[in-house]
């Protein structure tokens, strides 16, 4: 009785009334110990206050329903396509809406109701994947930002391709600890790729001479990238450099010459097929002839040979330290001694000499940065020494 006087009211009443009537009546449903009958009949008049002209009074209902297990899954789904002020409550809390819903309403919907279903709690792989193929950018960001999302290493890797150029996408990804390396690599060359259309632009450099800059920013991001993944991501990694043509002689090098053992092992292992466990043994043997045989397995130009071999008798005497200020970087002795050696061999090549001469100016510069940082940071302390003397 009391629904059927709701009915015959709700007709005639203001759209303000309606929608506080409409609240009132959805609660209802939930929390009150209604008769069959009268659920029911509740039931038919929410339905029918889908058609109701307001949206005050739609958006009430789904205000109500949207976290609610037990809402009539009719309403829910007519809620989750009613315009955004309605739906996004609904999209971004309803348990009732399956995973192909979700989909569906990702490659239909606009921006912001991709991004409230991004937000949405324990969301998984699936949907994840939509909103990386098509969601906006926004929607992007609130997946990255999202630490329920089920990202599948594919869905990072889409979400780079289509927005990585983006700086608010790059800088949420990059913050994050568990970012697969060869994902944060991705985000780096695009970064890269920007940087340097901008100064050939501006005509700051010129194209040629912005890409070798470009290129070796990109092998120490590399590098240093490489020394926080381990095992199957150490793997993938290097799969992603030889994929994109990034694996190069000059990275195996530097790798080496920086001390990062981990990824020059992975990458003799990439490409010469051979396991890393025979790898490390032909590598540490100290003998030349198997050395030799590897790196020609390997594919790498003899001419490289004498700076490998060089840098691998001196690993022994001058060793190696992991970080400088928390990154990898070239050792200058450890450089400036190969150097030395590959001059005054006949196999050493000119390009090979140019690259070794390259990562000696860089050692040097990057160790005088790391001396005078220390020398501010000494000059820093030492007037509160003073006071406090």
């Amino acid at each position: 009785m009391i629904v059927r006087q709701f009915i015959s009211w709700v007709r005639t009443a203001p759209a303000g009334e309606r929608a506080e009537a409409t609240r009132s009546l959805a609660r209802a449903w939930i929390f009150s110990d209604l008769s069959e009958d009268d659920r029911a009949a509740a039931e038919g008049a929410l339905l029918m206050l889908l058609d109701d002209p307001s949206p005050l009074v739609r958006q009430a209902m789904a205000e109500v329903f949207a976290s609610c297990a037990s809402a009539p899954a009719a309403i829910i789904e007519a809620l989750a396509v009613d315009q955004p002020s309605v739906a996004l409550p609904v999209l971004e809390y309803s348990p009732l809406l399956i995973d192909a819903d979700l989909v569906d309403l990702v490659a239909t919907g606009n921006s912001e109701i991709q991004c409230a279903i991004a937000r949405r709690l324990q969301l998984p792989a699936s949907v994840c994947a939509a909103i990386a193929e098509v969601g906006s950018p926004a929607s992007a960001l609130e997946l990255i930002e999202n630490p329920y999302a089920e990202l599948a290493p594919f869905s990072w890797d889409r979400i780079v391709e289509r927005h990585g150029h983006l700086a608010a996408i790059r800088e949420s990804m990059l913050v994050l600890e568990d970012l697969p390396g060869a994902t944060r690599l991705a985000l780096v060359a695009k970064l890269t790729d920007t940087l340097t259309q901008f100064v050939v632009a501006r005509q700051w450099l010129s194209a040629e001479r912005a890409e070798r800059v470009a290129g070796e920013a990109m092998a120490r991001s590399t590098v240093n990238i490489a020394a926080r993944s381990r095992g199957d991501e150490m793997c993938a990694l290097v799969q992603h450099l030889r994929a994109t043509g990034q694996l190069t002689v000059g990275l195996i090098l530097r790798a080496l010459l920086s001390g990062n053992l981990d990824l020059f092992d992975h990458a003799l292992v990439e490409l010469s097929g051979l396991p890393l466990s025979r790898v490390s043994a032909l590598v540490y043997d100290g003998g030349g002839a198997s050395l030799n045989a590897l790196l020609t397995r390997a594919g790498l130009p003899e001419s490289t040979f004498p700076a490998f071999r060089a840098a691998l008798e001196a690993r022994n005497q001058i060793g190696f330290v992991g970080t400088v200020g928390g990154a990898t970087r070239l050792r200058r002795r450890m450089v400036e001694r190969v150097l030395t050696i590959c001059e005054t061999d006949a196999v050493s090549s000119e390009p090979l000499l140019i690259l070794l001469r390259r990562f000696a100016t860089e050692s040097a510069r990057e160790e005088a940065r790391v001396f005078c940082d220390e020398l501010a940071m000494d000059a820093a302390v030492a007037p509160h020494d003073l006071i406090a003397a």
